[in-house]
């Protein structure tokens, strides 16, 4: 049925946006956590260089969730939106502070005001997430419901927290792995060994929260629970875990190229089996797809624009994500980042 299909468009671009946005999430954790001005001058020079040639790109696929949802599904748009509007909020304030603070700390000059923004751009990028995080395990739950009336258990409760949890940690995973690879890109081997262990240590702190969510979500989400401990759900969790793994030891090898293939099939795997887990429904045990879904129509020409959509977007996407991996947008070479040495400013083309 064509409301199956449209499900489906949602779960990928769902997957897209926690890969590909997951990854610039990330990035900023590490920012804000790469301690003072001269300890993380190097390891924030590197995450600029690294982000700003497809920060603004990744929220494409953010957008195009909202489409889905509002058009394909509006019923859970509403339902969703109507239950947990504080934490979306939140979440949508934490993009437009990132954004600006990521683009502004740059060309200021003034170092408290760069200091400001930096603090902006980082703390923004572990809230969000988190509050993203933190509404899909209010839906996981099951307490928002057509109909359901804004509540702070919606979206508070131990799913919700552990959901947000692992969503800042796989966004610091993906992160660390991405800049692992554009540090060795950029011929920078101090920054390879400190990203590197910044990954491995992530992939610790994701299987302990993922013992934890499932013992959490056992009580808290059965529904889900039994999804993700059972059939392709299992399946898919398990090839996800094998994936992280194979990330840890490509890292080990420095082959960093696959090690960030490994790590988005990981994430992205773990997205898809979570989606699977709540079949039939969009909202466990209370929206089927089909109760959720809009006019058949409707759903007709939202996919023939998703069609062309592809086939216009597409490939500059991939085209964009190619170059810049290979660094091709804007090099970055050892030199550049020598210039970023305690005590000395980067200098401005």
């Amino acid at each position: 049925m064509i409301e199956d299909v449209v499900a489906w468009v949602l779960l990928v671009a769902v997957a897209a946006y926690a890969c590909a946005g997951g990854t610039d999430y990330g990035a900023g954790f590490w920012d804000l956590v790469a301690g003072g001005a001269e300890r993380g001058k190097r390891p924030r020079w590197l995450i600029d260089h690294a982000m700003e040639p497809v920060w603004e790109t990744n929220n494409v696929w953010l957008i195009f969730v909202l489409v889905i949802m509002w058009t394909g599904f509006p019923v859970l748009f509403q339902t969703v939106f109507s239950a947990m509007w504080l934490p979306l909020a939140l979440a949508a304030v934490g993009l437009v502070l990132r954004g600006a603070g990521f683009a502004l700390r740059k060309p200021t000059r003034r170092l408290a005001r760069r200091r400001i923004y930096g603090a902006v751009f980082a703390v923004s990028s572990l809230l969000t997430p988190f509050f993203l995080g933190a509404a899909v395990g209010g839906i996981a739950t099951g307490r928002v419901a057509p109909g359901t009336k804004a509540s702070a258990d919606a979206w508070s409760n131990g799913t919700s927290v552990i959901a947000g949890l692992l969503t800042v940690a796989a966004t610091a995973f993906l992160g660390a792995v991405f800049l692992t690879a554009d540090a060795r890109r950029f011929d920078a081997p101090d920054l390879v060994g400190y990203f590197r262990r910044r990954a491995w240590c992530t992939l610790v702190v994701l299987a302990v929260l993922a013992v934890v969510g499932l013992a959490v979500t056992h009580d808290d989400a059965p529904y889900v629970y039994d999804g993700l401990t059972g059939g392709i759900g299992l399946v898919l969790v398990l090839i996800a875990v094998v994936s992280a793994l194979t990330t840890a030891w490509l890292l080990f090898r420095v082959a960093t190229g696959w090690a960030r293939v490994t790590a988005i099939g990981s994430v992205a795997l773990v997205v898809v089996a979570w989606g699977l887990a709540q079949r039939p429904y969009l909202i466990p045990t209370s929206l089927t797809v089909s109760q959720a879904a809009g006019a058949a129509t409707t759903l007709r020409w939202l996919m023939l624009v998703t069609v062309i959509a592809v086939v216009l977007v597409g490939p500059p996407l991939v085209l964009l994500y190619r170059l810049d991996t290979r660094g091709a947008l804007q090099p970055l070479t050892e030199v550049d980042l020598r210039q970023t040495a305690p005590g000395r400013e980067p200098e401005n083309p």
